[in-house]
């Protein structure tokens, strides 16, 4: 008996050892002593080589800022404090809407059947688009002349021909690649037929090429909405939080700040 814990002993020691050293940071380079581990690395498309070189090419700059003594300077001292203040607080909106932002299960299946458009009637589309810089009399111009128009190059021809700044292209995409607001109008559109969508910039005008059914089922479906879902709580969750942190605190403005 007292041999068998013994050995229960020592083996939860060996696996709590190795549980701390698995937690340990890998180390994958030194640069002039300066331990480099895993952590630090943010991997792209590039890959984690490059990723590494760009990690020892900021810790040899580092280095010699320290060096200089740069971290002294009330400038960029400031903008240490205002770099570690926007982590902290992106690390407890986190922290406070990671359990809450997971979306259930009849919430995905509720976006899945509101939005046919983006999964069980989702199309691929193949569209030309004119995006012109337009106020909004030029919008309304626009969709008059787009009903008459026989196809895009008729009406970027008329648009050209009063010196409105505009952009020919072609593209192939598919329906979640395109603005929401564009989907239900396209979905309707017929091969050859003109559509007016304002845009942030302006305008763009839409003909619709072809298309092709590429239909998503709520299996395929689920994790691209579960994404989508906890981006938009977690956003929502932040916003309610700032708000009651507002409505809790005591926020003086001064001098000409003041409301």
């Amino acid at each position: 008996m007292l041999a068998t814990l013994a050995m229960v002993t020592v083996l939860a020691g060996c696996e709590r050892a190795g549980a701390e050293r698995a937690s340990e940071p890998q180390l994958v380079a030194r640069v002039n002593g300066m331990e480099i581990s895993a952590r630090q690395l943010r991997p792209g498309a590039a890959g984690v080589a490059q990723a590494l070189d760009k990690v020892i090419d900021r810790e040899l700059l580092v280095q010699k800022a320290l060096e200089r003594g740069l971290e002294r300077d009330p400038q960029v001292a400031a903008e240490i404090d205002n770099a570690r203040r926007e982590v902290l607080a992106q690390a407890y909106i986190e922290r406070t809407a990671r359990a809450k932002a997971a979306p259930t299960r009849e919430e995905v299946r509720a976006f899945y059947a509101e939005n046919p458009a983006l999964f069980a009637e989702r199309r691929i589309y193949r569209v030309r688009a004119l995006d012109v810089s337009a106020n909004a009399d030029m919008i309304d111009a626009l969709r008059s002349q787009a009903a008459t128009s026989a196809d895009l190059d008729e009406l970027a021809a008329w648009v050209k021909s009063r010196g409105v700044r505009a952009a020919l292209s072609t593209q192939t995409q598919a329906a979640e690649q395109l603005p929401l607001a564009f989907l239900p109008a396209l979905a309707r559109m017929k091969p050859g037929e003109l559509a007016v969508f304002a845009t942030p910039l302006g305008a763009s005008v839409i003909q619709l090429v072809f298309y092709e059914d590429a239909p998503l089922g709520i299996e395929q479906a689920t994790p691209l909405i579960e994404s989508f879902l906890t981006g938009r709580k977690r956003l929502a969750l932040a916003q309610a939080e700032v708000k009651r942190l507002r409505e809790a605190a005591k926020i003086e403005y001064v001098a000409q700040f003041k409301r």
